[in-house]
């Protein structure tokens, strides 16, 4: 055999043995050059942003309600399967002072809302299975899109939305709240200022125990969060905990996550309270002998510059809510559950020292808006400041903090990790949405440079009830 020969048969065995990890993706969109940069794409200024709502079930009368405070912005369509929902959405606006929007319901509402009415942004809190086909049909009906988390829910709908953002020129942001809450900005600031060197590691989770609310008939409609939880088995909803420490580690601008690892228990509750519930009332019958995710998802990740990354997802057991969020430097660390802490040796800071802290270091985002943010509402705040921040970028021609590549590789995480489950942990490639140009595109800015004129109305009433307590 000669030598050219064998060296083709080695590539070729090379390369087969790399496919057999590689996910069910594009492989033309992958290979191909951006058909556009969206990182760092200031879109034309839009002075009166014309918003569309779809889904007011569990998030979205909150997300109503602190829209109806952001000046600029104006809620012209409310959407949602069931009418009755619209008509208590629309009370939200009415009580304020504020002109009652065009109302939608029923199955196809939204799609007739998108022929219908001139929108420039479509926020989507819809069940997830339905946020990359309303992020797509948005994006080509002139809009930009906001969705909440997940963005996609395939690796395939991962890139088209991608795709469809590049070529129309729209925004399409995933509503990751919690890189806008008050520690993790901190964090993300002090790693920009190099006070923990360089990141070595970070980890993050979502762990929350929503076993009677899954199981609720009256929590998630038609019980479709409980579906999922049967439908998938892996990290259903990693972008909580992957979010905030993808920002400070830079992913898609200076390094990128390249492949992971997921291990996954059994489930040990899931089953055994549908089994519970159905022994009271039939209506549960159906969930009886399915097969449900485990309790607990670890999920390894590994950068391109050799940094690693943990996020875990468990929302069975029954233990405190926490999203880890840490982060391990060369000259520091920082964890914020089960209590927040930042140490620079072998001990923790003490409270007069992360209070100075606090001082130094918060953005100017949450300096400026964060005692309104709080007033407000949405999880403490940060919901708020998630919704303003988008509104003053889309009137000032600001490039938005989250673009739609990193709302499509934290979202991939959740078809990955299920397929890593599902082939004994075995090792899953992560594609690149970026398609290269993570290694020049530059960090999100944390000043309001450009920006920050965006004013808030006055809170009519101190009455919460619109605002969302859990997810």
């Amino acid at each position: 055999m000669s030598s050219n020969r064998r060296d083709f048969l080695k590539k070729a065995s090379l390369l087969s043995s790399v496919a057999i990890t590689l996910p069910s993706i594009n492989n033309a969109a992958f290979a191909a050059a951006p058909a556009f940069n969206m990182t760092g794409y200031a879109a034309p200024k839009i002075d009166k942003v014309r918003i569309a709502v779809i889904g007011l079930g569990m998030r979205g009368p909150g997300a109503v309600d602190r829209l109806s405070y952001i000046e600029g912005a104006e809620i012209v369509a409310l959407c949602d399967k069931h009418a009755d929902r619209v008509e208590k959405a629309q009370k939200i606006l009415t009580n304020k002072g504020l002109k009652e929007a065009k109302s939608y319901s029923g199955e196809n509402g939204w799609q007739q809302m998108l022929k219908e009415v001139e929108l420039d942004l479509v926020y989507i809190c819809t069940p997830w299975q339905y946020h990359a086909p309303m992020c797509i049909a948005a994006m080509k009906a002139g809009a930009h899109a906001a969705s909440e988390v997940p963005i996609g829910l395939t690796v395939k709908e991962c890139w088209e939305v991608v795709r469809v953002s590049e070529e129309t020129k729209k925004h399409c942001m995933m509503l990751e709240n919690c890189c806008y809450d008050f520690f993790e900005m901190l964090t993300l600031n002090m790693t920009r200022q190099g006070l923990f060197g360089e990141l070595v590691h970070a980890e993050g989770a979502y762990i929350h125990d929503l076993l009677d609310l899954n199981f609720n008939k009256k929590g998630y409609d038609d019980m479709w969060r409980l579906r999922q939880n049967i439908k998938m088995n892996g990290n259903l909803y990693p972008t909580h905990g992957v979010g905030p420490i993808a920002q400070c580690l830079n992913i898609n601008r200076g390094d990128r996550m390249t492949h992971l690892v997921a291990m996954q228990s059994a489930d040990f509750q899931m089953g055994e309270k549908a089994k519970e519930l159905a022994a009271k009332d039939s209506f549960y019958q159906e969930f009886v002998g399915q097969r449900y995710r485990g309790n607990m998802d670890t999920t390894l990740i590994k950068t391109e510059h050799g940094k690693t990354m943990m996020l875990q997802h468990d929302v069975t057991s029954p233990r405190p809510y926490s999203r880890l969020h840490l982060l391990s430097g060369t000259k520091g660390f920082a964890q914020k559950y089960p209590k927040e802490g930042i140490a620079f040796g072998h001990s923790f800071i003490k409270e007069d020292e992360l209070k100075g802290l606090y001082d130094k270091y918060t953005p100017e985002l949450i300096k400026y808006i964060g005692a309104q943010a709080k007033e407000v509402g949405g999880h403490g705040g940060m919901d708020f400041m998630m919704d303003w921040r988008l509104i003053d970028c889309l009137r000032n021609g600001l490039p938005l903090d989250q673009d739609v590549y990193d709302g499509a590789s934290w979202s991939v995480i959740v078809p990955l990790s299920c397929e890593s489950v599902a082939k004994n942990s075995k090792t899953v490639l992560i594609p690149d949405f970026t398609k290269g140009a993570w290694k020049t595109n530059k960090p999100h800015d944390l000043t309001l440079n450009g920006g920050g004129n965006t004013g808030i109305r006055p809170k009519v009433s101190k009455d919460q009830k619109n605002q969302l307590k859990i997810d």
